[in-house]
């Protein structure tokens, strides 16, 4: 929701052609920054809060509103807390409720969070891509270039043809993957983490001819959206795109049978496709820092699932089945959500899978050296 929304159709319907007001706009202090909404009178604070999570990405129990040096109650509307249009109310941040990438402070922080290189007082010359290099790469299939300063992909790599079999770019200032990444029809593994990546600047087309690709990484670029055509590598099984701005994810990934790994943690993204159901070999998913009010049913179809992560997210609820069908379940990380442990208890199969997560932590335990420091049973992140 972008600053300035309007408030709930059914909230600013009420009471309309009554005599009631309409509706009022008022400003939110937070963080050196004003945030303008516009909302009904008779709309609760508890309402409020939930326009300013995805503006703030501070989860609506971490959220403080004080209007004339008093705290407003959730259950109060902003009438009777007389607040009126033009007022200016407070929030202050609990630390640790946030979901996504943490408080937005300022605009400034939309920007791009890699540092780029370019700014160095000492530049790095790009490194050459020498015959003896190339001669490496073809007989090995991997080709390394990760920290080497490029600013595009050298057409030496194009010149590996199939005997490529992994390349990775990683920690670089690359823009483009052109239609060439097509000709590597070998590729197994494509590492592009931390790069300078957009949507626009990836050749997708490309891509879906890579038949052999099994795992497709990345993490730490500019992208804001996944195409359709995704869903057509269908031999992958690990897809790493956290740290960027994804706010959805295409329905299409539902294709990815054979996919088992899936991290999109650190997005922007609000609602996950039912489809995900259909990705029945998924073992580990990764939904973290991201804008998560709810989880598709459809996620008790991944029987294999071994580990779910959703840290830092809005979520109030599971899936009903997710204990129940999920048998294989044995880490859910649920801190910074507002999830608790009495709603847990209540699901079907909730006293199995926590067997399950005390096993997996006593195993751990087994191969540790214990120390004095308290063990933290809580946190499920391994």
């Amino acid at each position: 929701m972008e600053e300035g929304g309007a408030a709930d159709p059914n909230e600013k319907g009420k009471g309309k052609g009554k005599g009631e007001s309409k509706d009022i706009t008022i400003s939110i202090k937070f963080s050196g920054r004003s945030i303008p909404l516009t909302l009904s009178p008779d709309s609760t604070i508890t309402h409020l809060k939930s326009l300013l999570q995805p503006l703030t990405n501070v989860l609506t129990r971490g959220q403080k509103l004080i209007f004339k040096g008093k705290v407003l109650v959730d259950t109060m509307t902003l009438r009777a807390s007389e607040v009126t249009g033009g007022a200016k109310v407070m929030l202050m941040a609990s630390q640790g409720l946030h979901q996504g990438d943490g408080p937005i402070l300022k605009q400034a922080q939309s920007e791009p969070r890699r540092v780029d290189n370019a700014n160095t007082k000492l530049e790095k010359p790009q490194v050459p891509v020498d015959k003896n290099r190339l001669e490496r790469w073809k007989a090995t299939g991997v080709v390394a270039l990760s920290q080497c300063n490029l600013k595009a992909i050298p057409d030496e790599v194009w010149a590996c043809g199939p005997s490529a079999r992994v390349l990775d770019l990683s920690n670089n200032s690359v823009q483009d993957v052109p239609a060439q990444v097509g000709c590597l029809s070998s590729i197994q593994k494509l590492i592009l983490n931390a790069n300078s990546i957009m949507d626009e600047s990836i050749s997708w087309e490309a891509l879906k001819s890579l038949k052999y690709l099994t795992v497709l990484s990345l993490n730490q670029n500019h992208l804001t959206s996944l195409p359709s055509s995704l869903g057509e590598l269908t031999s992958l099984r690990q897809l790493h795109v956290a740290n960027n701005s994804l706010t959805s994810l295409p329905i299409e990934i539902g294709l990815l049978t054979q996919l088992e790994v899936l991290k999109v943690n650190n997005n922007r993204i609000s609602i996950i496709p039912a489809r995900i159901g259909d990705c029945y070999s998924l073992i580990e998913i990764d939904l973290s820092s991201n804008l998560l009010s709810e989880l598709p049913e459809t996620f008790g179809n991944l029987h294999d699932l071994k580990a779910l992560h959703l840290s830092n997210n809005g979520l109030k609820s599971l899936p009903s089945t997710l204990f129940k069908m999920c048998l294989q379940l044995s880490t859910l990380d649920l801190h910074n959500t507002e999830i608790t442990m009495d709603l847990l208890r209540q699901f079907e199969g909730w006293e199995s899978f926590d067997e399950r997560r005390l096993l997996k932590h006593q195993k751990q335990l087994d191969f540790r050296v214990v120390n004095s420091a308290k063990f933290d049973e809580g946190a499920d992140k391994s």
